[in-house]
């Protein structure tokens, strides 16, 4: 498969009406969703370790074990993603594509509008990935994810995720995906809440044309973090940049298996 570097998204700088159209949309309805994850033309060609600043997280939020510290507070907020977030998160979609499990599809779940509050959002995301990672698992399949947390006024709390899910088990992901919700809200939800898409905006993209995925998922990632501050911001070249709005909590995080640890343990082995 094609690895195209990400240690700078060119997408960000970039100047086609396509790349332009990325950055136009000020929340993830269905319509703009699906816009963004088909804007670039065919002609382009489980639990992690608890380290706050980094935004890894276990599997399950809430049943990750806490530890003390001011950067790993439940209760602290936060108004965009740091230079150390935005790293892991660049190493971590590297490192998924090494292991064979490319980020295939784009999630964004709208918490707020499912009546989570602010505070509660980290726990409602861990739930979420966790009830996704053993239903995969059932099914015979490995998976990797990562995700970051939004808010702000007229957007509310929300979770942009990108994760790993084989071509033959997204129609079990679409089935079971608002049951989970319910579960995790404890009330029926409106299916306007969770948006899913795949990147590139076809399934199976990642083995038809690894190259046009690869470009896709660059896009993908450069709009997952758009939330940067000003200090990631000049160290990475991103100039085209929206508020992250303000989070309670943890701010973005990573399965295990492409985490800081996963990633040390991988290269030791080569």
């Amino acid at each position: 498969m094609a690895c195209l570097p990400v240690s700078r998204l060119a997408l960000m700088n970039a100047t086609t009406p396509n790349a332009r159209a990325l950055y136009s949309m000020d929340r993830a309805n269905g319509a703009e969703l699906a816009e963004f994850l088909t804007s670039v033309p065919a002609s382009s060609g489980i639990e992690t370790s608890p380290n706050g600043g980094d935004g890894e997280v276990s599997k399950s939020a809430s049943i990750a074990k806490r530890r003390g510290g001011s950067r790993n507070r439940g209760d602290r907020e936060s108004v965009s993603l740091t230079s150390a977030q935005v790293r892991n998160l660049m190493a971590s979609e590297r490192h998924a594509r090494m292991i064979g499990l490319p980020f295939t599809r784009m999630l964004t779940i709208h918490w707020e509008a499912a009546g989570v509050q602010l505070e509660c959002m980290a726990k409602a995301t861990g739930r979420f990935t966790d009830l996704m990672t053993k239903v995969l698992a059932r099914h015979g399949s490995s998976t990797a994810w990562l995700w970051v947390h939004e808010g702000g006024p007229g957007k509310g709390g929300h979770c942009h995720m990108l994760v790993h899910v084989p071509s033959k088990l997204v129609s079990l992901l679409l089935r079971r995906q608002m049951s989970w919700l319910r579960r995790i809200t404890g009330k029926s939800c409106r299916t306007r809440v969770i948006h899913s898409k795949p990147i590139g905006g076809r399934l199976g993209l990642e083995r038809s044309n690894p190259e046009l995925h690869a470009v896709n998922l660059e896009a993908a990632l450069a709009y997952v973090l758009k939330g940067m501050d000003s200090r990631a911001a000049r160290e990475f070249d991103f100039t085209r940049l929206e508020p992250g709005g303000r989070v309670i909590g943890k701010r973005c995080g990573t399965s295990q298996n492409i985490g800081r640890k996963a990633r040390s343990c991988w290269a030791s082995d080569q």
